[in-house]
């Protein structure tokens, strides 16, 4: 039997591979059934064909042994056809491959067609491949550290427990990518600042922030309260309790209130809702949701958050402006925006991770400024 931890290992890897690779595995699956069966039977096969094709260390008689058991619970019938399918993928891999070799990009690398499109007009075909590949990976673990480590980030080996290793109680670190550095970065946290955190949970960058300031006061805002207990418990751990104030409130729906309870703020970090598309290794469904209208409508957020943290910045304050999106609409269009509209608003500087290019998280950071 399969110790608890590798199971649940095992069944996450399982998972996150078949929602990576499902516009493939559909492709593949077509080849063998002229309709794509819906309910159970079809997570059978899906779950079937992706130990078969991309996870290499499944024994290919036990993937389908095992998925063909779990068939049966559904009905007899379910679990015939998918132990034919399955087992006929097996004899046919090497041609299968072949052909998914020869087909469109967003079918062979299992992204929308959408997003493959709109990245072929900013980068070139084999980056685009690359980034399709890269989002197809096992995201890796990263631990960033207080900054008194040597140093700041250290990659997690796979199958490690977070729980057993002795600085998660002393609460050394949290689990964040690299990445995250730009945004804390350009927020040039000084001693006796009063600095808001307006889209806080669960709290990474809240415990980077607080980690660094002495004295002064980090209020840290979330809308929803299941968000703020995981925050808490972060910041518990981490022991960063004594000078953060957690809040429940949205910035966009009344900022005078919270410009009233805290005052104005050297530094407002807005990491913002975004389409997540620099990070879908680690986010692989939000693939599958990201539209152009949905974007646009996450724009219209954005834009908003940026408005209602204007009148709360102190004079000779600064805005951090941050996602974890690839898209120029809300990156740097998004700024030139609300630069238009604020003519008095400066950048005053920009951090810029593309994940083919800096083998991190994809991210945006800008920081905002007005003028004397």
């Amino acid at each position: 039997m399969i110790p608890d931890g590798e199971n649940h290992a095992f069944i996450t890897d399982l998972v996150y591979t078949t929602i990576r690779r499902y516009k493939t595995l559909v492709w593949v699956l077509g080849q063998f059934v002229s309709k794509m069966p819906k309910g159970e039977t079809e997570a059978a096969l899906l779950v079937g064909a992706a130990q078969i094709l991309f996870m290499p260390s499944v024994v290919e008689y036990a993937a389908v042994n095992e998925t063909v058991a779990a068939a049966k619970l559904a009905s007899k019938q379910t679990a015939g056809l998918v132990n034919a399918v399955l087992r006929n993928l097996i004899r046919q891999r090497e041609q299968i491959l072949e052909q998914l070799a020869k087909q469109p990009l967003g079918i062979r690398a299992s992204h929308p067609d959408s997003l493959v499109t709109r990245w072929l007009q900013r980068f070139d075909e084999a980056e685009v491949a690359a980034l399709c590949e890269w989002n197809n990976l096992p995201a890796e673990t990263y631990l960033a550290w207080a900054p008194t480590a040597e140093e700041p980030f250290t990659r997690l080996p796979r199958g490690t427990r977070l729980e057993a290793l002795p600085e998660y109680k002393e609460g050394q670190f949290i689990v964040q990518d690299p990445a995250t550095a730009a945004a804390v970065s350009l927020m040039d946290i000084r001693p006796g600042l009063n600095v808001l955190d307006a889209c806080a949970a669960p709290g990474g960058k809240t415990i980077q922030l607080a980690w660094r300031m002495t004295g002064g006061r980090l209020v840290a805002l979330d809308l929803y309260e299941d968000r703020l207990a995981t925050l808490r418990e972060n910041l518990a751990r981490t022991r960063q309790t004594e000078n953060v104030v957690v809040a429940q409130a949205s910035l966009s729906d009344d900022p005078a209130a919270i410009r009233e309870t805290y005052g104005l703020f050297d530094r407002i970090l807005l990491d913002v809702p975004c389409s997540n598309t620099g990070v879908l290794r680690r986010r692989p469904d939000a693939r599958w949701r990201w539209t152009t209208k949905r974007m646009k409508k996450l724009c219209e957020t954005q834009a908003q958050l940026l408005e209602a943290a204007l009148p709360l910045l102190a004079p000779n304050g600064r805005i951090i402006y941050s996602t974890c999106s690839l898209e120029p609409e809300e990156n740097r269009k998004q700024i030139s925006a609300f630069r238009k509209a604020h003519p008095e608003i400066v950048c005053t500087g920009v951090e810029e991770r593309i994940p083919t290019r800096s083998q991190t998280d994809g991210v945006f950071a800008c920081a905002l400024e007005r003028n004397p």
